[in-house]
């Protein structure tokens, strides 16, 4: 697995869950289908007079979920930006052209009140519930930066009980080389199980 495959795998979803925050903090989520693909980017179109375009400039955070026939999760986190005023109209036509449908919703000039956004930063998570034990890497897209979660075991704590590892829903915690345990974290569902049974608390939430 890797970013390309996984922009790919968006792409045959389709249609993606967009969520962002509301000027009340809320949570907002739209099903977003109106989207282009690139290599290192991604543009969606939205109408200039939504809630949803408010957001995005307002503050731009946006996560997006894709989620697959074979119990994959794809997790894109990123800050979208309105593209290029001089590039506005070229993306336009380039998603029109492939959502057809979208004549019918905004037809002929009635398109010219919608807006491009752009992700060209990321963090995209790849989590397969599909796989025993399960599978879970991030990637990123141009500078896109990563927020440490999950759990792991501090050495100079840890007493080697096995506790950890014996509670372990996935099978992914180890006896390391120095006789601690360890957390493979490509494997870990970040359920905190290992972290109520530790009897002396090694285990820490990142």
């Amino acid at each position: 697995m890797n970013k390309e495959t996984c922009l790919q795998k968006m792409q045959l979803v389709g249609v993606l869950a967009f969520a962002t925050v509301d000027e009340n903090r809320m949570p907002q989520i739209r099903n977003i289908s109106a989207i282009h693909y690139e290599p290192d980017a991604l543009y969606f179109f939205t109408a200039r007079g939504k809630n949803f375009c408010k957001e995005l400039m307002e503050d731009g955070h946006v996560q997006i979920l894709a989620y697959t026939r074979f119990k994959e999760m794809i997790r894109m986190s990123a800050k979208a930006v309105p593209a290029a005023e001089h590039e506005q109209k070229h993306w336009i036509d380039v998603i029109f052209k492939e959502q057809p449908y979208l004549e019918n919703v905004y037809p002929g000039d009635s398109r010219d009140i919608g807006i491009i956004f752009e992700i060209k930063n990321a963090e995209i998570e790849y989590f397969n519930l599909g796989v025993n034990p399960i599978f879970r890497e991030t990637y990123f897209m141009g500078t896109g930066k990563s927020q440490q979660k999950g759990y792991e075991i501090q050495a100079d704590t840890c007493i080697g009980c096995g506790s950890c590892a014996e509670s372990c829903p996935q099978r992914c915690i180890v006896r390391g080389d120095a006789g601690s345990y360890v957390v493979q974290k490509n494997h870990c569902l970040h359920c905190g199980r290992c972290e109520t049974v530790c009897p002396v608390g090694a285990v820490v939430r990142l």
